[in-house]
C-alpha cells in the first residue's frame, strides 16, 4: 500500500476506472482483492529507475526457501534454456528445514536424454545456489488447463506420490 524502492519485488496494486468492480457473486474475494481501495493483482513486480514495471512472478508461485524468496518464473526460464527441455514448471514443496524446497517438473523433448544431475549442473551455471532446484521430477507431459496453462496445483498434489527423495 506504499511505493517501494527501485529494484524491490512487491505485489502490483493499482486503481483505474477501467478496472473490474468485483468478482461475480463473490463478495469475500472482492473485498480481499480491493483491500484499501486498490486492486491487489496477485502479480509480483519490480520497478526500474525509468518507472517501468517488470512482472517477476505470481504471488502464489513465489517460493520461500531458507529465508530467501525464489521466483519460480526465473528458475523456469533457466530450465527452458536447456536444449533437451520440452516443458517445465517450478514449485515450492514443503521441507522440514527450508520451509519450501525448489522443485522442478520437467518433460524432455522426444529423442533427447536428460537426467537430474545434468539439469542441476545447468542450473548451477546460471543461478545462485538457493535458487537451484533441489529436486527434479520427470513427467511425459505437464498437466494443463483447457486454455493450455500448466496447472501447478496438480503438480504439487502429484509430488508426494513421486518416489524419489530429494537429491540436493
Amino acid at each position: 500500500m506504499h511505493d517501494v524502492a527501485v529494484g524491490q519485488v512487491r505485489e502490483i496494486i493499482h486503481c483505474s476506472p477501467q478496472l473490474l468492480t468485483g468478482y461475480w457473486r463473490d463478495e469475500e474475494r472482492t473485498a480481499q482483492a480491493f483491500e484499501g481501495g486498490w486492486f491487489h493483482s496477485g502479480d509480483l513486480g519490480m520497478m526500474n529507475a525509468e518507472d517501468y514495471i517488470t512482472v517477476v512472478d505470481r504471488k502464489k508461485d513465489m517460493i520461500k526457501s531458507g529465508g530467501e524468496n525464489v521466483a519460480s518464473r526465473e528458475v523456469e526460464e533457466v530450465i527452458y534454456a536447456h536444449p533437451a527441455v520440452f516443458e517445465a514448471a517450478v514449485v515450492g514443496l514443503p521441507h522440514p528445514k527450508w520451509i519450501e524446497m525448489v522443485t522442478a517438473f520437467v518433460a524432455v523433448k522426444p529423442d533427447h536424454n536428460l537426467d537430474e544431475e545434468a539439469l542441476f549442473a545447468h542450473c548451477r551455471e546460471k543461478l545462485v545456489g538457493f535458487k537451484c532446484p533441489k529436486r527434479v521430477l520427470f513427467l511425459d507431459r505437464l498437466p494443463r488447463s483447457a486454455s493450455g496453462k500448466i496447472l501447478k496445483r496438480e503438480l504439487r498434489e502429484l509430488a508426494p506420490d513421486m518416489a524419489a527423495p530429494p537429491s540436493h
